[in-house]
């Protein structure tokens, strides 16, 4: 949480406060009041005005008129997707995808660890009509309630699991699925499922009204968790004896991703930041 007591002209300050500033957008497409930014990040509007002037004229901030909200421009949505065509992942990672939507007839995706993040960074849509489930790229999956995050924590020891859990925090049901899990214990149950399974099953728990199947991405060589590729849906639709039939797919897609991370630097580097957990724990 950033504070007013930080100092304002501080290198370290600054920059937390510019990067606080464009997450909190990343969130709200629509746009947001300065007084809304300040105060949802808890700094001096004044503060908050400098930094938004400065990201304006970088060019990754605009203002529809005087005295209107601050949106994201295109800019920042282009770093990232010049990142990903230069790491590699959409050239080896997207028909491996396609061919798991075609044969699924649902939403796949692909999430990365960055840190101790997941963040969804491909996609691949097998329904053509009717019930779609299609979120937005680049969101950060919470980890208590999202396939892809049950996916990896079910890699990682109790302990660890735990300690990426309590930083993140636990999605509320109110904000999330109706049987999202809202403490350790009742998280504990999910992952010890998926462990026995070697897929999370997720019924509910991210949003009200749809369903997901994920499995981790491992190297090949080391073993260590990079991501998870995700089946989602509507629950009308993606029932738990769906998603288990779906199991032999969704492992033979992992396993291929898995081998793709020799030949791309972006996958093979994705979960080097997260090394200091132990993704090997069974």
């Amino acid at each position: 949480m950033l504070k007013n007591s930080d100092p304002v002209d501080a290198p370290s300050g600054l920059l937390e406060r510019t990067l606080g500033v464009l997450e909190l957008l990343a969130t709200n497409a629509r746009g947001m009041q300065l007084f809304e930014v300040a105060d949802s990040l808890h700094i001096p509007r004044s503060a908050t005005h400098r930094v938004l002037t400065s990201l304006i004229e970088h060019g990754y901030v605009k203002q529809e008129r005087e005295q209107g909200a601050y949106q994201l421009t295109a800019k920042v949505a282009s770093l990232a997707f010049t990142f990903l065509a230069g790491s590699g992942i959409t050239d080896f990672a997207q028909p491996l995808l396609d061919r798991l939507a075609r044969e699924s007839g649902e939403l796949v995706r692909l999430a990365m660890i960055d840190g101790r993040e997941l963040v969804w960074v491909a996609k691949a849509q097998g329904s053509p009509s009717g019930l779609r489930y299609d979120p937005d790229m680049g969101q950060v999956g919470r980890l208590s309630c999202s396939a892809s995050g049950h996916a990896w924590l079910s890699c990682l020891s109790d302990e660890d699991a735990r300690t990426l859990v309590d930083k993140q925090g636990y999605g509320l049901r109110k904000d999330y699925g109706p049987r999202a899990p809202e403490s350790w214990p009742a998280l504990l149950k999910y992952l010890r499922q998926t462990r026995k399974r070697g897929v999370s099953i997720c019924l509910q728990t991210y949003t009200p009204w749809m369903s997901a199947t994920a499995a981790p991405i491992r190297h090949p060589k080391t073993r260590e968790v990079t991501g998870a590729v995700v089946i989602a849906g509507p629950h009308i639709r993606l029932t738990e004896e769906r998603m288990l039939a779906l199991v032999p797919a969704l492992l033979q897609t992992a396993q291929e991703l898995s081998m793709a991370t020799l030949a791309s630097p972006g996958l093979h580097g994705a979960g080097q930041h997260g090394s200091f957990f132990n993704t090997n724990a069974s």
